[in-house]
């Protein structure tokens, strides 16, 4: 069978699968499963374009990947064939650990259990049924390669995880504002003292790259009807955990229900072999079917919250740049009492609150670093003359509270 496959992508065209084992990953059902996972989970709700899953975007990562090897390469930076497979197997797999709806959910199904840990997980055990031939992308993943650079492209400000997800995001929501210029970035991208760096050149290119970025924040991924949605269907997912677990029987596929009914830790996945295989059964239709079979349930909470996500009828949501009044909050959570009938320890699931936060640019610890044409490497807020990076790096908050419009219109 051949194995070098070329797959048509609609963000940079041809895609090369260019070796057998990156072949036999892609074709596995740990990999396979993320077709069934939305890169952006509830984004839809806004952006109706928004339907590309994680699947799309590894492939995406893998692409930009061998474009920034090859560029390394040929700027006479040493990298042997088995560097260069296990990067790319690295950022292949970068996200096989998210469970339903990416991010949204996380807290949700699990407790205390991030996807990255997850990742690794899955990773190592790929590892054991190839024979161990992914060691070395382990390493480059847990950054404990000493060739630092090449975690630094799976992993850091200026990574290939976020120039694909710019570009991708931006084109499957037609948010153009948020579209970068990955061919350019990756061109200049250089190594100096075994970290990666950007030639001087760039860096109006990495300027563009940061304000795309922010932009992309506040209009998509924490758009204020999105919070809504995402918010709204963590609370339903939550409430069905609560009512299983007070012994209240809730229709969910037999994964979603286990996963519901425990409180599992990494440790338990770790110990349990049997846990991970229910886990990669889970997908966004495990989550869907629920929402479906939710909305006849006797519950009047999980069940009001199911017909409002299935028929889009979102909560209101007010954001401020300070922490929501307490009187406001207060009187909000009267009105729910009133209005729903429920007990004071069900608000909660009808009145949403929390934070927001916006970081362009994080120049502490993980800085991009700027290798000017004297040969000194300096970080990109030094390098650069224009203010707006300075600007990029300081952290926006914001505060919001979700609320049923019946309420609002009290």
């Amino acid at each position: 069978m051949n194995k070098k496959k070329i797959l048509n992508d609609p963000v940079y065209g041809f895609i090369t699968v260019p070796s057998e084992l990156l072949f036999d990953i892609i074709d596995h059902p740990y990999f396979q499963r993320l077709r069934r996972i939305k890169q952006l989970g509830l984004t839809e709700m806004v952006y109706p374009g928004a339907l590309h899953t994680r699947f799309h975007h590894a492939l995406g990562a893998m692409h930009l990947m061998n474009l920034a090897l090859n560029t390394l390469r040929g700027k006479n930076n040493e990298i042997s064939d088995a560097e260069f497979e296990a990067s790319l197997i690295a950022i292949l797999l970068h996200d096989v650990g998210h469970g339903p709806f990416s991010h949204a959910l996380e807290t949700a199904i699990f407790q205390e259990v991030h996807h990255e840990h997850l990742s690794l997980h899955i990773m190592h055990l790929l590892n054991e049924e190839f024979g161990g031939r992914l060691s070395l992308a382990i390493k480059i993943f847990t950054d404990t390669y000493e060739r630092r650079f090449f975690h630094q492209l799976v992993s850091s400000q200026l990574d290939v995880d976020r120039l694909d997800y710019l570009n991708r995001d931006s084109f499957y929501t037609g948010v153009y504002e948020g579209k970068i210029g990955a061919d350019r970035l990756i061109k200049m991208l250089d190594v100096a003292n075994d970290k990666l760096v950007v030639e001087e050149k760039a860096i109006y290119s990495i300027e563009n790259f940061l304000v795309s970025r922010r932009l992309m924040y506040w209009q998509v991924y924490l758009h204020k009807t999105v919070i809504s949605a995402e918010h709204m269907v963590l609370r339903t997912v939550q409430r069905a955990r609560e009512l299983l677990q007070q012994g209240t029987d809730v229709p969910a596929s037999p994964c979603l229900k286990f996963f519901l009914s425990s409180n599992l830790t990494l440790e338990d996945f770790q110990r349990d072999g049997s846990i991970l295989e229910r886990f990669v059964s889970l997908d966004d239709h495990d989550v869907w079917s629920g929402i479906k079979e939710w909305a006849a349930h006797p519950d009047p909470v999980i069940s009001y919250l199911s017909k409002s996500i299935l028929n889009r009828k979102l909560f209101k949501v007010y954001i401020s740049s300070k922490p929501i009044d307490e009187e406001m909050m207060l009187g909000i959570s009267e009105l729910v009492m009133d209005r729903f009938q429920v007990q004071p320890e069900e608000v909660k699931y009808l009145m949403i609150s929390g934070r927001i936060s916006n970081s362009a640019y994080m120049s502490e610890g993980q800085s991009i670093d700027v290798l000017t044409k004297t040969g000194y490497v300096v970080n990109v807020a030094d390098a650069s003359d224009l203010p707006n990076i300075q600007a990029l790096s300081n952290k926006v908050e914001k505060y919001f509270v979700c609320y049923p419009k019946e309420v609002a219109a009290l």
